[in-house]
């Protein structure tokens, strides 16, 4: 079914408004891709957070000019599924894992930091801890010493306690007998 100029504008300016906010975009082949394994490559996407989208690739390179993603529209050429991200590196994760799961998913290029990658930068690209894998790691590692510390102050408290139990039983009948 063909859409008419009203619904073209309107594809484009959402394209446009979502690649607006994104960090990368990455475009995968799907020929011949049962509808089972499309179904759930939009669910896996729509849980990552990556925005997956299959489009006439005129209306991508519309919606993609004047953007930092410009020079991906000579990449844009046969049927294609586009992912488009906030984070870094999630679209490019995802098309990778699913690439590996299903045969008729071909990473074909993808772009980020204003540079368009081939398939294989895309694939080291997916490589790449997500933001939350690294803040996690981070926060882990910031954790690590103060836990540390922790630890270490409560063996001290337990010695003490240990040691100063001894004197205080013997302090007290010290004092009752003064009495």
């Amino acid at each position: 079914m063909s859409l008419n100029l009203d619904d073209k504008k309107a594809v484009v300016a959402e394209i446009a408004a979502v690649v607006a906010n994104a960090q990368s975009i990455v475009i995968a082949e799907y020929r011949g891709i049962e509808v089972s394994s499309m179904t759930e490559l939009r669910k896996q996407a729509r849980e990552s957070g990556v925005y997956l989208r299959v489009l006439k690739n005129t209306l991508a390179r519309r919606a993609v000019q004047g953007t930092p993603f410009a020079e991906l529209a000579d990449q844009m050429v046969g049927p294609l599924v586009y992912g488009i991200s906030e984070d870094p590196v999630a679209a490019a994760k995802l098309l990778h894992t699913f690439s590996k799961k299903d045969d008729k998913i071909v990473l074909k290029a993808g772009s980020y930091d204003g540079k368009v990658m081939d398939a294989a930068a895309v694939a080291a690209l997916a490589s790449v801890p997500s933001r939350e894998e690294l803040l996690s790691k981070l926060l882990y590692v910031m954790q690590a010493p103060v836990a540390g510390f922790v630890r270490g102050l409560a063996a001290l408290a337990e010695k003490k306690g240990e040691g100063s139990a001894a004197p205080a039983a013997e302090a007290a009948p010290a004092e009752a007998t003064e009495a």
